[in-house]
């Protein structure tokens, strides 16, 4: 895909991961809807990056939103990119983690990426040229470890619904892929409980991986990627 003048829908934008794929886009001369729940955080990274940024105040876990949202921005427009960012991590027992922990993992990780995929499929079908959904998993998505239970579970929930998904759409000339990254240097192990280190992935290396998987030739779809740092 030609990025230049594209458009591109990116949850979970206003840090880490998500900032660094906005950023990375617009470098690319992409217009990106950047979505979070923080509009002080969103209205920086639109100081930081200009106009060609533009801020949504929005929580993924809102359908009724999402679709308002969507119905609203994309009258006369279509998006070309969605990148499934969004994403909660906690780490704990099963007896020990609160059940509103423990669902809320769920409700964001995956209700919210299926409630953004649904919502623009449909325009994505009338697209004239090829679009392409990227969906933010992890390593704990192919394996597991303990006290992971809902994080593991919703992340193996990413990849099972990237795959279905991808066999659904090709015919429709949408690429979607499952990035599945190791640990990365952002506050979400601040969040998690988990001590973070200096041999964690960068966010811009995972972003400029996923500028590489837009990139490729039409005819060419990678379904999945895991990446991880070379020694953890």
């Amino acid at each position: 895909m030609e990025l230049k003048s594209k458009i591109a829908i990116v949850t979970g934008a206003s840090s880490g991961l998500g900032e660094a794929i906005a950023q990375a886009l617009i470098h690319e001369g992409v217009i990106v809807y950047g979505l979070a729940r923080s509009a002080d955080k969103l209205q920086a990274i639109q100081r930081k990056l200009g106009h060609q940024f533009i801020p949504v105040v929005m929580d993924v876990t809102d359908l009724e939103g999402i679709q308002s949202w969507i119905k609203s921005t994309f009258e006369d427009s279509r998006p070309d990119i969605l990148i499934n960012n969004a994403g909660i991590g906690g780490f704990a027992k099963i007896d020990a983690m609160p059940i509103e922990q423990w669902t809320g993992m769920i409700d964001t990780n995956l209700k919210g990426m299926y409630y953004m995929t649904a919502g623009i499929i449909p325009l994505m079908k009338q697209h004239p040229n090829s679009s392409h959904i990227v969906n933010i998993g992890s390593i704990m998505g192919t394996t597991t470890k303990g006290e992971a239970t809902a994080y593991s579970a919703s992340k193996f929930a990413v990849n099972g619904f990237s795959e279905a998904l991808f066999k659904e759409v090709r015919s429709d000339n949408i690429k979607i892929t499952c990035v599945n990254p190791g640990s990365i240097e952002t506050d979400f192990f601040v969040h998690s409980g988990i001590e973070g280190n200096n041999k964690m992935l960068k966010p811009k290396e995972v972003a400029d991986t996923i500028i590489f998987i837009l990139k490729t030739p039409d005819n060419v779809l990678i379904d999945s990627i895991m990446m991880r740092p070379l020694r953890p």
